[in-house]
């Protein structure tokens, strides 16, 4: 008995944070066409900021073709659409009325389209418990299914193209095409030096870092995306003016401001970086499957949440490392995502699980003297992670065993 087909996809995304969201969608929606031979509708609310990751978009069309994927403007209350097999509310970004009014008509067969809400990853032990789990409207005849991303083998997985780790380890093992990369962002690379991108939000104790960084003996090329944090680097940059394209020289840092770059460029950059500074999701799971040293600061939210998701997260990735290895992440980690403070204020016996050290050096100086060792760490756990399931496979596995037990 053949299974049922689920071939036409529907996702919905609200831009909220900047490029976050969109970002995982565009990658997702791709992913779900190419490699899954799926019918798929990306719906947006704002074309005109997913513009700046869907290359080739048009923000004054309604709806448009892109790589295989139907990019269409948020449903007005007037618009009748025919659901598809399977709809993704992205975020909890709830679907529009007149969407859920097609789901509760579809031909007195309420329930045909599978509604699935995709949460955001996390590493945080509760979300075995839910994921995959049902959760009935309170007042319609329609269930809603939540699914989470994760690291462990009872969760969604992670958004990991089919080809991403061929495509890094070819682009690692060839020279002609990093030059090409570095020439595409019109940027310099010094051989030499330790490179390094960072992507951060306002709260990250930035100046310290570059403070830290200045007082190497070894030349230190930073990546800087040219975007509106380029003001928190004010107090570091007192004599200086950084201006798109045009590298500034700090005695041994060089600082390049380089332009918005699409997420093949991004990635390419992870790659080819020594160390990658990355926040909230989509250039997190990135910097992860990327294989080198990062520090991730996430989204910053009340009663400090978003430490607890950290200290989650590092828990996970830090299992098989070596106590100078763990010691130095959750050390850069959570310096880089709590109120800024002094190597003197630092104590390292406040971290869950490490001895106690009064002579421990300067969390970014130590991070340095260890990207050697974080370096095949790394490489390690992108292998884990890499023969795991990945979150597009599992959707869609998901998806046709509910349709088959409908059925």
């Amino acid at each position: 008995m053949s299974r049922p087909q689920v071939k036409s996809w529907d996702i919905f995304c609200r831009i909220v944070d900047n490029f976050g969201d969109i970002g995982i969608c565009w990658r997702l929606s791709q992913q779900l066409a190419n490699e899954h031979s799926l019918q798929v509708r990306l719906f947006i609310d704002d074309l005109f900021i997913a513009s700046k990751i869907i290359i080739g978009l048009n923000p004054a069309i309604q709806s448009q073709a892109i790589n295989n994927v139907e990019i269409c403007s948020w449903p007005e209350s007037d618009t009748a659409i025919q659901p598809a097999n399977v709809v993704i509310e992205t975020f909890g970004c709830e679907l529009p009325d007149v969407y859920v009014e097609e789901l509760c008509a579809q031909r007195g067969q309420p329930e045909k389209t599978i509604w699935i809400n995709l949460e955001y990853l996390s590493a945080e032990t509760w979300v075995s418990d839910f994921h995959a789990k049902p959760s009935r409207h309170p007042s319609l005849p329609l269930t809603k299914y939540f699914f989470f991303p994760g690291f462990r083998h009872d969760t969604g997985g992670l958004m990991r193209e089919a080809n991403l780790i061929a495509e890094r380890d070819a682009f690692l093992s060839s020279q002609t095409m990093q030059d090409e990369f570095w020439q595409d962002i019109s940027t310099k690379k010094n051989a030499d030096s330790i490179k390094i991108s960072l992507f951060y939000y306002p709260q990250a104790p930035v100046n310290n870092l570059l403070l830290a960084l200045k007082q190497r003996k070894e030349p230190i090329d930073l990546y800087l995306p040219f975007n509106g944090n380029i003001a928190t680097l004010n107090d570091f940059l007192t004599d200086f003016e950084l201006i798109l394209g045009q590298d500034l020289y700090v005695e041994n840092l060089t600082i390049h401001p380089i332009p918005f770059l699409s997420q093949k460029n991004y990635d390419r950059l992870l790659w080819a970086c020594d160390l990658n500074f990355v926040r909230g999701e989509d250039s997190w799971i990135r910097a992860i499957l990327a294989g080198k040293p990062f520090i991730w600061q996430p989204y910053i939210q009340t009663d400090e949440t978003h430490i607890k998701k950290l200290n989650a997260f590092l828990d996970v990735y830090t299992k098989k490392a070596a106590a100078e290895e763990k010691s130095t992440l959750y050390q850069t980690h959570l310096t880089w995502s709590q109120e800024p403070i002094s190597s003197n204020q630092f104590e390292l016996s406040q971290l869950p699980f490490a001895e106690s050290k009064s002579d421990k050096a300067e969390p970014w100086q130590d991070l340095i003297n260890h990207l050697p060792a974080l370096q095949a760490y790394a490489t390690q756990r992108t292998k884990a992670f890499a023969t795991q399931p990945d979150l597009a496979t599992k959707l869609v596995i998901f998806s046709e065993n509910l349709a088959e037990n409908k059925v």
